[in-house]
This record gives structure tokens, sequence and C-alpha cells, in this order.
């Protein structure tokens, strides 16, 4: 899971935004950043691995000037990751396209061999970013316009042109910013609108400025006015004027926004599809309390706490339902990364005990329910359980937000390998003695669609991770066991890039 942001503004301040906007998309990928901006027709480009107040110093921003500009922000996925490998990326033909993607293509490894064999164009990095760059820049490539003694020119029919030749040949989750150097910014989402996508603007004194970003809590933070998502299929394009061009560029599209985002990925100010993500975990908990109060009545609970931070919202709610205290019993180091998306068990057992503290007086002699958003291989919570135990709760009782995660998500959630999911192969009560726990709920997957779903919002969405079943139909066995072999943290260190093209860096 990575996040985008494009800026067009007149006055050329262009990378102070971009970076406090990255700033604010820092929880979608801690692992490297990157902005490029464009002055007149040449690119200024800074990137490197870590988080953006490392990457970025107070010289690199003043040396980033233009009117337009692209940002990125990667999260640690299976494999290493290469300063080369972080965004955005760069192509020199035609015209010069820098471009940041969010998500995966889940046939990168035959686009990239199509590429070489078809189009001469060599794939130097692991990252199938670099492979959807190549084949918007190829499909642009075929409207060259250049006559005798006169300069390349480009209209915005080529570029949506451009684009409908990327969803043709692209298949998987994928939302996409980028610059045509001289030209304008251009963004558009996949076909399924899997991954996120909104764009807004500012009318000032300046003119009107222009933003697309991965979340609207971006825009609305820079003081963009959020207009609408950008639709599945769907690509706009504004030129260096100002002026917004839009055009669906997909023949079909079927909206399936990742539910994952609303778990766990997205920020809780953030409105994604029409969704508010805080109203959505609001839900998530009221259906978790009544599933309580219909399978035990007459529950011992005494406190409810969260596990910090996207657990704390449903925790509320469920609390409230409940009609038991709500305590705040894990205070957590906001200087240490996401676990869920860190390489590695040693490192991930490693950050737990460093992340989270217990206030004793909220657990001893308490019988206590946990809450989190999900549970994936189980080394948090049953780190945690420890740790309430320990502080001295009479019992400990775990609640998931989210259904067991079972399958492996294809479209840009690096999730583990299947076999280290801690409900694969487990019932309800195995996963309860695993993680050392009294009692164990899981939301059903009805309860977190309906918790998700609005009246003017889609009506389906991708829930791949928690039911197999994969929206472009294109998922294939061998597929799926090449993405087992890469995500196993026993395996990870040895893949072979040949084998292993967009499956293991994905954006």
């Amino acid at each position: 899971m990575c996040g985008i942001l494009g800026i067009l503004r007149n006055d050329g301040a262009v990378s102070n935004l971009l970076y406090d906007g990255l700033l604010v998309l820092q929880h979608r990928g801690q692992d490297a950043a990157g902005i490029v901006v464009c002055e007149n027709e040449r690119l200024h480009l800074r990137k490197d691995n870590g988080l953006v107040k490392d990457v970025f110093q107070k010289e690199h921003i003043h040396s980033l000037k233009g009117n337009i500009g692209i940002g990125h922000v990667r999260y640690p996925t299976a494999g290493t990751s290469s300063a080369a490998e972080a965004q955005p990326l760069y192509v020199n033909h035609p015209y010069g396209i820098s471009l940041a993607h969010n998500g995966n293509l889940t046939n990168a490894k035959q686009l990239a061999k199509d590429l070489y064999s078809n189009n001469l164009r060599h794939i130097n990095t692991n990252s199938d970013s670099e492979i959807l760059l190549n084949i918007f820049a190829d499909e642009l490539a075929k409207r060259r316009k250049l006559k005798i003694g006169e300069d390349l020119y480009l209209n915005v029919d080529d570029v949506f042109h451009a684009i409908s030749g990327v969803h043709k040949r692209c298949s998987g989750g994928y939302s996409v910013v980028g610059i045509i150097a001289g030209y304008g910014l251009f963004a558009f989402r996949d076909p399924n609108g899997i991954r996120p996508l909104v764009y807004g603007s500012i009318l000032d004194n300046e003119g009107r400025s222009w933003g697309v970003s991965s979340e609207s809590v971006a825009l609305s933070s820079l003081g963009f006015e959020a207009i609408s998502d950008v639709a599945p299929g769907e690509a706009i394009f504004i030129d260096n004027g100002g002026n917004m061009f839009q055009k669906q560029c997909s023949e079909k599209s079927t909206f399936s926004p990742c539910i994952f985002e609303y778990v766990y990925f997205a920020r809780p100010d953030s409105i994604i599809d029409g969704i508010s993500v805080h109203q959505s975990r609001l839900n998530m908990g009221k259906k978790l309390a009544k599933q309580i109060k219909n399978s035990w009545p007459d529950h011992d609970i005494d406190v409810v706490i969260p596990v910090p931070d996207s657990g704390r919202i449903s925790a509320i709610q469920l609390a409230k339902e409940l009609g038991v205290d709500y305590r705040e019993g894990l205070v957590k180091n906001r200087y240490i990364g996401r676990t869920f998306i860190m390489p590695g068990q040693s490192i991930r057992r490693d950050s737990v005990r460093k992340k989270l503290n217990t206030i004793d007086h909220e657990f001893s002699g308490k019988k206590v329910l946990l809450v989190d958003d999900s549970i994936v291989r189980g080394n948090t919570s049953r780190k945690i359980v420890e740790m309430a135990r320990k502080s001295g709760a009479k019992k400990v009782y775990f609640a998931s937000a989210a259904p067991p995660v079972r399958f492996q998500n294809v479209y840009g959630i690096d999730m583990p390998a299947v076999s280290e999911f801690i409900a694969t192969g487990n019932s309800i009560d195995e996963i309860a003695e695993s993680i050392g726990v009294d009692k164990l709920f899981y939301q059903t997957l009805d309860d977190l669609i309906d918790s998700v779903k609005s009246e003017d919002g889609p009506q389906r969405f991708d829930n791949s991770c928690f039911n197999g079943k994969y929206i472009t139909g294109d998922v294939s066995s061998e597929y799926l066991d090449t993405l087992e072999m890469n995500r196993n943290d026993d395996t990870k260190h040895t893949i072979n890039s040949d084998e292993s093209i967009g499956l293991h860096n994905q954006a």
C-alpha cells in the first residue's frame, strides 16, 4: 500500500504543498518517499528510502521549483527496497513522463516480457510501477505527432487514448498520478476502482489550483475542497493553464473498492468513494456489540480497551452499545511504525514490545475485552494479551472488527504468505487458544460489508482477503503459488527478481 499526491498550482510553490501532503499520507507508506516537480519543461526529482521528514530537507524543497508536481510514499513490501525503486519513476520517451502508483498489476510478469519483446523497452527494477509507466509511455508514443521542422505537440485526446490502452493491457488494482513534461498533470484509476483516488481544487488570487490524492484528508489539510472521487476507469488531465478534462477510459468498469481501506489503512478523517472511514469503523463496533449480545447475553466484560490506533473507533462504539466502560489501557509509542507492514517476524515481534505499553491499573483485577481492527499473523495480538495478563487482568477477551484473513491480497496490500496467517487451517477456538484469550469474536463478512456500504456509495467491494474471490477474474492458482513463495518470511530475502516482477515490490 502506498500514498500518491499530485498538485498543479500557478504560483510555483508546489513542492511545499507536496511535502505537507505527504506528511498527511505517511501512514500509507514508511519505507520511501519522493517528489518530482516540473519547471517549464524540466523535471526536478528528489527521492530516497526513509520517512518524508528524513528524505526532504529545507534545501531539497527549495530546489524543487515548478508549478506541477507529484509525490509518493511507499511502505515496506516483501523483499528488499532500493532507493532506485522509490517513486516517482521517470521515462524520457515520449515527451518525458514521471509517474507515481498505488496498487499492483496481477499480469506484470507477462507485461514485462511483452514490453521487451514487442516494444523494445527494458525494465530495470522489480517494481510493477515501472512496468505501468512504460505501458503508458508506449501507448502515448503510438499517438506520436511530429511534423518536419515543427515541435512535438500533444492534446488531451492523446492522453486519454493512452490511458484506454493501459486499461486494455493491465490487470489488477491501481491508481496513478503523473506529469507529462511541459504539458500537464494526469491521473487515473483502475476499471474496478480497487485503489482509492480523489481530486479537488482551490480558487484564490493565484487562480485555480488542483490536487489529486489517495485520500481526501491530504487535500483538505492543504486547503483544497474535495470535488469527487475519480470513477473506476476514469482519467483526468489538467493542462498547464489549469484547465481540467475528464473522460471514462475503460470499456467496462465494475465499482469494487478495497474494503480493507476502511478496516485499517485509511485515516479515519478521510472520505473514500463518498463513505466516511470514521463512520464505517463506528458501524463495525456496533455490529460486533450486537454479535456479542446475541451469542453471550450474560457477558461479564468489565471494560473495553482498544488496540491503538485503528481499533479505537470500533471499540468506542462497541463499549457504548454493550453499556460497559471504555478505557485507554495501551499507550502507543508514536515513533514506531505500523507493525503489520514491517518485514520479517523478528522485526515485528521486537516492534510490538517497543510500540505498546500497558497502564496496569486499567487491567488489574478486570475482565477485559481488547478490540483491534483485524488479526493477521496473530503476533501482535498474542503479545498484547500477554501484556494484559501480566498487568493483572482476570480474564482477557478479544474482538476483531474484521473477519478472519484467510487469502492473499493481490491488488496492492502486501500481506504475508497464507501459511503465516493465524486463521489458516484453524478454527475460532484454535485461534483463541493460540493468542491466549478466553473468548474471541470476529466480525462476519456480511456485517463488515453492511458497516461500510452506504446508499449513495459503491454496493460491492473487493473482499478477496476474506473470501478468496478476486474481482478481476484473472488470478490463477499458479500466480497465488508464486505469491505465497515470495511473501514467506523465510524466503523473501532470496527472491529471484526474474521470477517475481510485479509480485513483491508493489506500490
